[in-house]
């Protein structure tokens, strides 16, 4: 199997994953999922770096660079805005003056 199949693949599951595990959270539970979600974008960038960096080193496209670096560019927005959220929601816990 080539290693484009795999990557579908592993793809394709873990949208298939990921939409089950996000729906099947209750709204009390969405707060410390937004801090889960943080660092599954965390290790989503490292993946993406690794992948553009590999096809780079490959010379096998620039396809593939431009899907590293769109994968990184939204796992980074993704992670920016899961910490402006949770900073949000500390907030209206704090006691006010």
């Amino acid at each position: 199997m080539s290693p484009t199949m795999i990557s579908i693949y592993v793809f394709v599951l873990s949208c298939f994953i990921g939409y089950h595990v996000i729906w099947g959270v209750t709204a009390a539970l969405h707060t410390p999922l937004m801090a889960v979600t943080n660092a599954i974008s965390a290790i989503v960038v490292v993946g993406a770096i690794l992948v553009a960096g590999s096809s780079a080193a490959e010379n096998s496209g620039s396809l593939i660079q431009l899907v590293g670096f769109f994968a990184v560019f939204l796992a980074t927005i993704n992670i920016f805005g899961g910490f402006v959220v949770t900073t949000r929601m500390l907030a209206m816990f704090k006691k006010k003056k």
